[in-house]
């Protein structure tokens, strides 16, 4: 039979638990590493956007969407004003110059003309999503004006000759548009 001394089994011991030790720690630090890497993938992928800007520099903070923009109409009469920043689709531009743009607003669309005709929209941007920066209201507007609308939109003559009363309309003036950037 073999005898083994104490002095083995004691240094035996202490090198498997040594062993069982670098083991664990070298797990440890594994998993560690893995979990930095899966937060370094995970903030890599929250992309800021990116916008051309118009007219005064505004940001992408507290935007309020194109369904609470709806709502904040409807409690408009004419006279009252809005400071707003919503986010909504652009349903057509000026086609002469970019100097105005309708934007969706559900059952209505809302006319968007720039601050003191101080910059215009690129003419290709209808069907896009846009933030604007600006002052809501409603007003009348007679059928001159919305004559002279539908000519710069690129009406037929029958469609221009068929506006015959003034018409009740959400409008803003605004300030700031960001468009987004296609990536």
């Amino acid at each position: 039979m073999h005898y083994i001394s104490k002095q083995y089994i004691t240094k035996h011991t202490t090198m498997k638990n040594l062993f069982i030790a670098l083991i664990a720690a070298t797990t440890l630090f594994s998993c560690k590493g893995q979990e930095e890497k899966q937060a370094e993938t995970n903030d890599s992928q929250e992309v800021a956007m990116e916008y051309k800007s118009f007219g005064d520099q505004i940001t992408d903070d507290a935007v309020i969407s194109n369904e609470e923009m709806s709502e904040k109409f409807k409690t408009l009469k004419p006279g009252d004003t809005l400071s707003v920043k919503f986010m909504g689709e652009v349903s057509s531009v000026c086609q002469s110059k970019g100097c105005w743009m309708t934007m969706d607003m559900g059952e209505e669309e809302a006319m968007v003309k720039f601050k003191d005709y101080g910059f215009f929209m690129p003419k290709d941007i209808a069907g896009q999503d846009v933030i604007v920066s600006g002052k809501a209201f409603v007003e009348e507007v007679s059928v001159d004006e919305q004559r002279h609308y539908a000519e710069d939109a690129g009406k037929s003559k029958e469609e221009i000759a068929a506006i015959t009363a003034p018409k009740r309309t959400l409008s803003i003036t605004s300030d700031g548009v960001l468009i987004p950037e296609k990536q």
